[in-house]
């Protein structure tokens, strides 16, 4: 099987007083803004760190949900953050970093259990193997 997903982005202008839309086929962003100060400056507007933070915390809770089906354990809850680090090395910036943290409720097992279905599904869901290069750690606050 092979799924194909399109996303596009739009750009007017230069780097800092340029702005752009990112839209997915989907319609779930539509020419939503972007641009250097909602990337740099904190300024309303998402970037492309925050796009691949929600893209991993949602695969990596779904394949935990699917490891979870497989060992027989449906969870209560999991809520995961991906805090995605953006550095300047180098004399440019680079993603140096991401931190996954879930907050798991699921009952029938114990946390060290636990934990190693998570680290599995942290090496297997397809956005971690596309980040291979970049550390990602995960923190498990269980119960």
């Amino acid at each position: 099987m092979k799924i194909e997903r399109t996303a596009s982005a739009h750009w007017t202008g230069g780097l800092k007083d340029g702005k752009g839309a990112i839209s997915t086929k989907s319609g779930a962003l539509n020419s939503y803004p972007y641009g250097f100060a909602s990337r740099f400056e904190g300024i309303a507007g998402t970037n492309p760190e925050e796009l691949i933070g929600a893209a991993h915390a949602g695969c990596f809770t779904m394949a935990l949900s699917l490891i979870l089906g497989e060992a027989g354990l449906t969870a209560e809850r999991l809520d995961t953050t991906a805090a995605v680090t953006l550095e300047s090395v180098d004399g440019g910036f680079a993603i140096t970093a991401i931190n996954l943290k879930l907050i798991a409720k699921v009952p029938g097992t114990d946390e060290a259990a636990f934990n190693d279905l998570a680290n599995k599904a942290k090496a297997g869901c397809p956005v971690s193997k596309a980040l291979a290069a970049v550390p990602i750690t995960l923190e498990v606050s269980f119960g």
